[in-house]
């Protein structure tokens, strides 16, 4: 029975934190290409949702730098270029250097970190291939936070969505492995454990390097083959060999 106004098979409403999240996971995941656009009515398509719900959804990720919008435009994914990883590895450093120093000279609790790193140790080792770049960024965010500085927590977060458009490529290519990241993850550990600050200094300030150093490689790899395509953009998506990828896949669904 169908009553005036309503249907039967109607849907709950999805709410803009599940939208934002459904869209931040398929930017990361390369669904949605760099330099691709996104409105408001392709997310009102593919969701199924008011436009309210599409426009504060696409604003969340504009302001976390997952999204940019000039004015009057649709928002894009950023082509982020080498120049940029450089200025955004090197910022980071910075930033997550301070924050490990802080920690491992005062003995700070970073039970957050510890708890998101045995997590992450648990599904690095026992899948192959197992993705990454959620539990990385939420180990090292539970860092700068447990540091107690609240300026460098706003800095970080100030850059982190373009970090996270870093390691989605990472990810995406295989250029890291999860149990590398673990891997190193627990070597910082160690070091802040014993409270020996430069050595927690120098094993952060290598494993952020090192993801800056893998992705830059890939960049220098690209401009080998095709002068200019050095960037984060459509031509950098598909596998090292292959023709640009044109195509976008589908979104991710949401949970």
């Amino acid at each position: 029975m169908t009553i005036l106004g309503s249907t039967t098979d109607e849907r709950p409403a999805l709410r803009p934190d599940a939208v934002y999240a459904a869209l931040r996971e398929a930017i990361i995941g390369l669904h949605h290409l760099p330099g691709s656009t996104l409105t408001e009515l392709s997310v009102c398509s593919t969701y199924q949702v008011a436009r309210p719900t599409a426009r504060v959804a696409i604003q969340r990720l504009v302001d976390d730098g997952l999204l940019r919008r000039d004015a009057h435009r649709s928002a894009r994914v950023p082509e982020l270029t080498s120049v940029d990883v450089h200025d955004l590895y090197g910022v980071r450093v910075g930033i997550e250097e301070a924050a490990l120093r802080a920690i491992a000279s005062s003995g700070a609790p970073h039970a957050q970190a510890l708890e998101i790193h045995a997590r992450f140790s648990s599904s690095a080792f026992s899948v192959d291939q197992a993705p990454f770049v959620k539990d990385d960024i939420a180990f090292h965010r539970a860092l700068v936070v447990a540091s107690g500085s609240s300026r460098l927590r706003r800095m970080h977060e100030l850059i982190m969505g373009e970090i996270e458009l870093c390691m989605g490529q990472l990810q995406h290519h295989h250029l890291m492995s999860a149990r590398t990241v673990a891997d190193e993850h627990q070597g910082i550990l160690d070091a802040v454990a014993i409270g020996d600050v430069e050595l927690t200094a120098a094993l952060v300030r290598a494993h952020i390097l090192s993801a800056r150093n893998r992705l830059l490689a890939r960049f220098a790899s690209l401009d080998e083959r095709t002068p200019g395509a050095g960037r984060l953009s459509a031509a950098s998506v598909g596998p090292a060999g292959s023709s640009p990828v044109t195509s976008v896949g589908p979104a991710a669904p949401l949970a």
